[in-house]
């Protein structure tokens, strides 16, 4: 078992990570709830969601189930839940629990936050993407114009990890959750990135996995106790956000995996901060690593850049109509800074041509 604690102004919360946990959770419920809410979908619940119920062993437990993918992040399933909260009879002293990958993590985070004002909720993160979303205490819905750009800041009372969830994902989640991984060690860890960048994901051990999410949780943690409402360097944790968030709402969520457009977004960042900052940067090695561990390459035409700029500046990161981009100075020393519409149009010209030399 590994346990860390987060440091937060609402509330300081453990996150566990055991196997098998989903089998004990009585003992990481540090209090007596009047009621549960379980949210899964409908992936992940004839797995692990009758483990839970029946691990919780009391009366009054409910649950629902949304269909799985980012499309499920919206307005919608959010009404959908509350009525659901409501008709249970779920009051101040209920719990939910979101059990699934992010989507469920942000969306249930979200009802719970809004239910009555708010009522304590776990996280139970089921794919390694996760080990992100679930830590920090971001939860949110997506609009039509960009993602998340319908939450707010609200901290889980605990994340619980199983990691024998781990073992079943497909391929395309586990490609997904590492370009989070990847990312946390490009902002912070020089070791843990030039560990990853040769490695073939298919030939990952279990133990090599719970290390990295282990130093991938530790980089948020360090980050989002220092910044808790991303004012300063939790900024950071959004490398390969800004292009990866808009190829999400452009392409139609769900098109590609939230890690899928990262990855292509993080090597735009590279390509814009050997630009800027004039550095060289393993761009040539970020391109290698996806092409080895088979991540879409993003086929970017001069024809979509004016509406991936207005996605861009939809973005919640946007700041007084310029794009907020995080770019590096160098592995492990991440900068954000504030570009121009003009500006940003010619580095996408520039990285379309780059790739095509690829």
């Amino acid at each position: 078992m590994k346990q860390l604690t987060i440091q937060s102004s609402q509330r300081n919360y453990p996150i566990v990570m055991e196997a098998g946990l989903r089998f004990r959770l009585k003992k990481w419920l540090n209090k007596d709830y009047s009621s549960i809410l379980v949210i899964t979908d409908d992936q992940i619940a004839d797995k692990y969601l009758q483990d839970v119920v029946d691990s919780l062993d009391q009366k009054n437990i409910y649950t629902s189930i949304v269909p799985s993918g980012e499309a499920s992040k919206n307005i919608e399933q959010y009404y959908k839940l509350q009525s659901k909260a409501i008709e249970s009879g779920l009051d101040r002293k209920s719990l939910i629990i979101a059990l699934g990958g992010g989507v469920i993590g942000d969306l249930g985070g979200f009802v719970a936050a809004t239910f009555m004002r708010g009522i304590d909720f776990v996280q139970m993160p089921t794919t390694i993407l996760a080990h992100d979303s679930s830590v920090g205490g971001k939860v949110a819905i997506n609009h039509e114009s960009g993602k998340n750009l319908i939450g707010c800041f609200y901290p889980p009372a605990a994340v619980l990890y199983d990691t024998e969830t781990l073992t079943s994902l497909p391929y395309r989640e586990v490609r997904s959750g590492y370009a989070e991984i990847l990312k946390e060690g490009l902002i912070s860890d020089i070791s843990l990135a030039e560990e990853l960048l040769p490695l073939s994901l298919k030939q990952i051990s279990s133990v090599q996995l719970e290390n990295h999410l282990e130093a991938g949780i530790k980089v948020k943690a360090m980050i989002v106790e220092e910044d808790e409402k991303e004012s300063g360097v939790r900024k950071y944790l959004n490398l390969g956000h800004t292009l990866g968030h808009a190829l999400e709402a452009t392409l139609g969520y769900g098109k590609v995996t939230h890690g899928e457009a990262v990855a292509n977004g993080m090597l735009f960042a590279l390509h814009v901060s050997e630009k800027v900052k004039e550095q060289q940067l393993p761009f040539n090695e970020l391109y290698n690593w996806m092409k080895i561990n088979e991540y879409p390459i993003i086929d970017i035409k001069e024809k979509s850049i004016s509406e991936l700029i207005k996605s861009m500046k939809s973005d919640k990161k946007s700041i007084s109509g310029h794009i907020q981009m995080v770019l590096l100075n160098k592995v492990g020393e991440p900068a954000v800074e504030n570009l121009d519409d003009s500006s940003v149009e010619a580095y996408i010209k520039t990285f379309i041509e780059r790739m095509n030399k690829l």
